[in-house]
This record gives C-alpha cells, structure tokens and sequence, in this order.
C-alpha cells in the first residue's frame, strides 16, 4: 500500500515513471544513498525508500511552482529560470539559478528531463550576465535599477552545479560544464574573493580597498556569512588544483572562530554580516542594522539561516573536526532553546540566542539546516526525528522550498561531492 500510495502521489506531481531507472548518460542517477564520512545519526522514522520518496515528491512540488519556461535562445534552444517568489512571478536571482541547478542535477533519474532543464537553465543564466564581470551572472533578473552585478552565493553555486553536471553527464556535449566551471571559477576568484582578506566579497561590485566609511562601507572584509561554503570550496580546490580555496576556507574559518567568541559563544549563531571591529582586517563584528538587507542584518536571520546547512555539509561529506565543532554548539543551543519542539524555533535570533522581535512563527528555512546539523551530532536523534517530521512535506515558497529541498538531499544521504 504504501508504494502505491506514492506512485499516486508522483503521478499527481507529473513524475510518474521517474523511478529508479536512469535516463541515457546518467552517471550517478538519484537516488545515490552516500556514505558520508562524518554523519552520526539519519532520519530514523523512515525507511530509506520513503526517505527517497519524500525528496522525488518534494521535487516534484518545486519543479511545478518555481520552474519555469523563460523564452529560447537565439538557437531555438528553451531557456528555463526558477522564480524568484510566488508573489513576484517574473523576478529571477542568482541564487535561485545555482540553486535549480543544482537540484535538477542531483534528481538527474529521477527526472528525465533533467538535462534538457539544467542546460536550459545554464543558457538562462549566459545569457543575464553582470555588467561589471560578464563571466559571472547579474543577481536580479530583470535588473532592479540598482545595477545589474553579481552576488557571490548565486555564482559559487552556479560553478558547483556545472561540477555536478560534468560528474553527471560529462562535457562532450551541447554544453562543456567542465569548460564552463573553470571560466566561472576563474571569474569568482578574480572579482569576488577579498585579494587580502580571502573573504567572499559580496558580490563583484564591491571595491576590495574602500575603507569603512559609510560610502565605502562594503569591503573585502565585509562578507555574507552564509557564503562562507567549505564543501564548495574544497570542491573547487580539487578541481582547478588552486590553493587559493584553502586560502578562501582558512579565511572563513578565522571570521567564524572570531565571531563566535566576541559575540556567540554560548549559542555558535552568526549574524546575517559581518565587518571589522577597527578600519580593516580581521576580527569582524555583527554589522548594524540596516547594513544592506534590513533591521536585522547583524542577526541570524534569513541570510544567516542558511550556515548551518553549508558547515554540515563540509562535516557531513569530508568529516570535518572544525565545522563539527561549530555544529555541536549551535545545533544543541538550538535543541535545548526550543525544548526540541521545531514549531517553537522562531524565524530568526539575536545572536545571544534571544528571539527576534515580530518574528515569531516557524518556516521550514530555519529548520531544514538544523536537521542537517543534527545529522553530525551522535546524541540529538529525537531532535533529528522531530525536525524532519516538520519540514520534509511542508511548502512555503522558493527561498524556504529551494534550501529545505537541498538539505531533504542531504538528509536522505543523496546529495554527493563533483
């Protein structure tokens, strides 16, 4: 009964026959059910198969809200983009691209489509490029008037999608990813990563030496947080043979060791961004509000929430002592503030681990990367199996969607390295 039950439910979504069988050329074709080197608990209510089950459904819900069909190119070829929110159907961002990317590549079996659509979306973000680096991607489609840049997350992701892609399918065909990773990596390196503090920078509009004054108050030194991405960086390290990423991971492992002392210690959360205590250099401090996004930029709020997915995810996949001690922190802070009751997390904290005021209601983008957390700690199981009872079949909308579905990838231990 319950194989035919989710045999509905996938026809429903428009996935029927989207099983096990991998289409042509299909290396590593979902599911996949990794080993990861550092994992200390799995989702334990669930056997592996609906584990998979949920993520193919998952999918499937994704897929039909934030796909779409973006015109063709001037080969005829489709384009395809992945909206930016169900209340702004005609807004793409970066981000959202090297998140699709992404995840098309990783469902690859179980969507036969899969190519045709990350070789769409891929043209997609070609043909959108920054005015300032063209070899990277303008963040906002169509330009919001505040000039047409890059962000750092969008692209770092995007090159991490071709990675997959050339492990998937390989780079003789319509499109080299292989090729295509090098040119993009080559462009990260160069226009968004701080050439003295080896921090990603926001975005290739940011002017590497303005000092910290308030028309110059974005500098090599004032990052994201959550684009602080290890996996990624090891990743890229291996493949273009640069020392560079391990620079890149030394520096954010210095801005996160310097934060948690001055500001977490009893919690791990990190702010939104960060910038310098003094003029420039290390250590930095949680930046003030109104910084960039909002009231809460110097919070852990909805850039921050995304940290503890990319930290898990180097501890999950390469074992990595230093992220997993950051995890043990935050994830049983976390745990113990909520009496390991997920509907009690509150969207967003101050970094002493107080609720944000106003924002007191749950959403699956706080939980789903403390799930992932909770996967490397070895004494939070109840904790592991309360939050992905919450998250693995509620629906927000693309931002919340688009991370649950990436960490469901790696909860149910099909999300590999390029």
């Amino acid at each position: 009964m319950r194989a035919l039950r989710w045999l509905l439910v996938l026809a429903a979504l428009g996935l029927a026959g989207c099983g096990r069988e991998a289409p042509a050329g299909a290396a590593r074709p979902f599911p996949q059910h990794v080993g990861y080197p550092g994992q200390q608990a799995a989702p334990g209510r669930y056997p592996q198969e609906d584990l998979d089950a949920h993520v193919r459904a998952y999918y499937g819900e994704w897929k039909r809200r934030y796909l779409k069909v973006a015109g063709q190119d001037a080969a005829g070829r489709p384009l395809y983009r992945i909206v930016h929110s169900l209340e702004k159907p005609d807004e793409t961002v970066s981000e959202g691209m090297g998140y699709g990317m992404m995840i098309v590549a990783y469902l690859a079996g179980a969507d036969p489509e899969a190519r045709e659509l990350f070789d769409g979306l891929f043209r997609y973000v070609q043909a959108h490029p920054s005015d300032v680096d063209p070899r990277l991607m303008g963040w906002i489609q169509p330009p919001d008037g505040n000039g047409n840049d890059s962000a750092f997350d969008g692209d770092a992701d995007i090159a991490y999608a071709l990675l997959l892609a050339d492990r998937q399918w390989g780079s003789g065909g319509a499109v080299d990813y292989a090729a295509a990773a090098r040119t993009r990596l080559e462009a990260i390196a160069e226009s968004t990563v701080g050439p003295a503090s080896r921090l990603p920078m926001l975005g290739d509009w940011v002017d590497p030496g303005g000092r910290l004054e308030e028309d110059l108050k974005y500098t090599e030194f004032s990052p994201r947080i959550s684009d602080f991405m290890p996996a990624h960086f090891r990743a890229f390290r291996a493949f273009t043979g640069d020392p560079l990423w391990d620079a890149v991971e030394a520096a954010a492992r210095r801005a996160v060791s310097g934060l948690e002392e001055g500001y977490s210690p009893a919690t791990g959360l990190m702010p939104d961004f960060a910038r310098p205590v003094h003029d420039m250099g290390f250590p930095l401090k949680p930046v003030e509000p109104g910084f960039l996004e909002g009231p809460h930029d110097g919070d852990y709020d909805y850039n921050a929430g995304r940290y503890p997915w990319r930290a898990s995810t180097a501890v999950l996949l390469y074992g990595d002592a230093f992220w997993r001690e950051r995890m043990d922190k935050l994830s049983h802070w976390a745990e113990s503030a909520t009496g390991g009751d997920p509907a009690r997390l509150n969207a967003g904290y101050h970094l002493d681990g107080t609720p944000t005021e106003g924002q007191a209601f749950f959403t699956v983008f706080f939980a789903a990367p403390l799930a992932t957390a909770a996967m490397t700690q070895p004494d939070q199981q109840a904790w592991l199996d309360a939050l992905y009872e919450a998250i693995h079949d509620r629906h927000e909308d693309y931002y919340e969607d688009s991370v649950t579905l990436l960490n469901l990838l790696l909860l149910s231990n099909n999300y590999w390295p390029p």
